[in-house]
């Protein structure tokens, strides 16, 4: 089969790789979507690890095409997307069933072979914890390889107590800004307030309904906020990109008792994070983070994208196998939003 491979930070191949073979327990998917997340992109440039020699890509979508020995529930041709999480099952974050905290993880495209290739291997840990969902036949199987992002946006939301009537200001209006953008306004969220320096991405958050839209290098983005916000400040503020002098300013937009969640990654070792702890203590103001997703928040989120406003337009940017490199170099450049690797032959609709 052709596969992507990660080697080093800033190498990554497309070469030959023996077919998976589904052994006990185990299914085997032919992949018809995977996207690129902005972690595969941190792999990319060194700021985080994955296994040299992996096949990256954790987003993933495709048919189920072998069935392993003692695998029950799931058929051959059936469409699926799969949580990525490689858990022990027995420590104290996976018993409360929060297998994305687990203490010994590992994850598929990092850890362990993802699905930027023909086939991928589903071990059977992900299998027997009931980590693989079957899509609906009415959601395009290229919009449901979303469904790990979008779950990681669902989890940041829920942390948040983002519901209707809940006012939102999301720093960065990359792919993952606008996931909140429109995930929270499938729930009813408002007004969201988003503040991005790249004119191209605020005209699309203009334009997918955002209330107001900020440039930061120009606007006055607390005085916006508290203007929209009737003077408090928002309810829930989002940090979407990992950059460490963005988060001081994100705490001057979050009213009292608000959620300031930081839930882009930030490169190791990185600049130290300034902000004034008065901001936290005398505003009790809850400053967290959130990194993907319990399997029920993916089970509910197959079912909201089937609402999601321009769900459809977040994706960008598509390869063939033969030319996910592109996807990485798109991604550095700024060029687009999701970049997508998507197989031809396999059941697309």
């Amino acid at each position: 089969m052709r596969a992507t491979i990660f080697h080093a930070p800033g190498n990554v191949t497309v070469e030959d790789r023996p077919e998976p073979t589904a052994g006990p327990g185990a299914l085997r998917l032919r992949i018809a979507a995977a996207s690129l997340c902005a972690s595969d992109v941190r792999v990319y440039r060194g700021e985080k690890h994955a296994v040299a020699g992996v096949i990256p890509g954790h987003e993933v979508a495709g048919v189920v095409d072998q069935v392993g020995e003692g695998v029950e529930g799931i058929r051959e041709g059936q469409r699926v997307i799969i949580c990525p999480i490689v858990a022990c099952n027995r420590c104290r974050y996976c018993l409360l069933g929060r297998r994305n905290r687990c203490e010994k993880r590992l994850t598929l495209g990092y850890d362990l072979d993802g699905g930027f290739a023909d086939y991928l291997l589903v071990p059977p840990s992900i299998v027997a914890t009931g980590q693989v969902f079957e899509v609906s036949a009415d959601l395009p199987l290229d919009i449901a390889a979303l469904t790990e992002p979008a779950a990681c946006t669902l989890a940041s939301l829920e942390l948040c107590g983002v519901q209707a009537g809940t006012s939102m200001a999301i720093v960065g209006a990359g792919p993952m800004g606008l996931l909140h953008l429109i995930m929270a306004q499938a729930l009813g969220a408002g007004p969201i307030i988003v503040s991005e320096p790249i004119a191209e991405r605020r005209e699309i958050a203009k334009r997918w309904g955002a209330d107001l839209v900020l440039d930061p290098a120009k606007d006055d983005v607390k005085g916006a906020v508290k203007a929209a916000t009737g003077g408090l400040g928002a309810d829930a503020v989002i940090v979407s990109v990992g950059v460490a002098e963005l988060v001081g300013p994100a705490l001057d937009l979050a009213r009292p008792q608000a959620v300031v969640n930081l839930f882009a990654g930030f490169p190791r070792g990185g600049a130290p994070v300034p902000f004034d702890p008065n901001l936290v203590h005398y505003s009790e103001v809850l400053l967290t983070g959130s990194q993907n997703a319990t399997a029920d928040q993916y089970r509910r989120t197959l079912r909201l994208l089937r609402t999601v406003p321009h769900i459809d337009e977040v994706v960008t940017n598509r390869y063939t196998v033969e030319t996910s490199p592109d996807a990485y170099t798109a991604r550095l450049a700024m060029n687009g939003l999701k970049s997508l690797v998507q197989f031809a032959g396999v059941d697309p609709a």
